[in-house]
């Protein structure tokens, strides 16, 4: 048995995917929650930087959305796409003093957390997600509407004589 067919059967990809997920929504969802109950001083040092106040709630309802989109593994692929592009626009435009050991270091952080984000994207949230659970649903409503039109057309051509109930 290989590696692969071991973590398969272990089902450590989707642990670490949802592991992966809830990690990385844990920072935008508190910085979002931090933002929001803070929003006064939020939005002077914002302000300071340039950012208006719907820019501001905007970025608040991105990092709540889009945080937990990713941690509950719901519409996970938009989610870590939309992260992803907030962290290479956060680092372009707020952490481009590279001269500052500082900034070079959010800069450098911002990417690694896009590049997580864009690969999350690709992969997708794994089985543990709610993604995977709509999906099932979604299946099986279709399976039902065929098996119904399957009945239905069935019926059109069977008289009561020809339908046997079970005991």
């Amino acid at each position: 048995m290989t590696t692969t067919e071991i973590a398969s059967k272990l089902y450590l990809t989707d642990l670490t995917l949802l592991t992966g997920r809830l990690l990385l929504s844990l920072l935008f969802v508190h910085e979002g929650l931090e933002l929001a109950t803070h929003f006064e001083g939020s939005a002077k040092a914002m302000a300071a930087l340039g950012v208006s106040l719907p820019l501001l709630a905007a970025t608040i309802a991105l990092q709540l959305g889009a945080g937990l989109s990713v941690g509950l593994g719901l519409l996970t692929r938009l989610g870590a796409v939309a992260l992803g592009l907030f962290c290479l626009a956060t680092a372009a435009l707020f952490h481009s003093n590279f001269a500052s050991q500082n900034e070079l270091l959010h800069f450098e952080k911002d990417f690694a957390i896009a590049g997580g984000m864009f690969v999350l994207a690709v992969s997708g949230a794994g089985a543990i997600s709610l993604d995977r659970l709509l999906n099932s649903l979604v299946k099986r409503r279709q399976q039902d509407r065929e098996t119904v039109a399957a009945l239905i057309a069935a019926g059109s051509h069977l008289s009561v004589g020809d339908i046997k109930l079970p005991n």
